[in-house]
This record gives C-alpha cells, sequence and structure tokens, in this order.
C-alpha cells in the first residue's frame, strides 16, 4: 500500500531519493522526510510523534507542490 506522499510523487515523476534529496535542501533530517514518504505520520496521535511536526508536513507539500492539507488524513 502507498502512502499519501507516495501516490502524489508518483503523479509528478519524483523517487525516494529525489524526495528526499529535497526535503534535506528544506532542512529535514534523512529520518524524517522517510517516515513522511512511508506515510508514518498518517497513523498519529499527536504530531510530535516520531519528530513529525507539523513544519516537515509543510516542506514535503512544497517538494510536491501541492497544500499541507492535502497530506493531512481525513
Amino acid at each position: 500500500m502507498c502512502s499519501k506522499v507516495q501516490e502524489l510523487a508518483r503523479k509528478i515523476s519524483i523517487t525516494v531519493d529525489d524526495f528526499v534529496g529535497e526535503m534535506r535542501k528544506r532542512g529535514c533530517s534523512e529520518q524524517t522526510a522517510l517516515k513522511i514518504w512511508r506515510g508514518v505520520y498518517e497513523e498519529f496521535t499527536d504530531f510530535n510523534d516520531n519528530d513529525i511536526y507539523l513544519s516537515n508536513l509543510r516542506k514535503a507539500a512544497d517538494v510536491l507542490k501541492v497544500t499541507t492539507g492535502t497530506l493531512l488524513p481525513r
């Protein structure tokens, strides 16, 4: 099963390496970028879980050229 991030990345032809590289350019750690790629943030109780803060989701949204709300689980 693909995460929301992976689905959006596929639409604009971004690989995991490209995604992580772009996230690193924006100051996100590689570990956190990979957690976002895998969709770990989609199952959270608090944005402090697993070092995934809303600011990192904003960075991911910028990389994927979508709004932050697009990444949030419904």
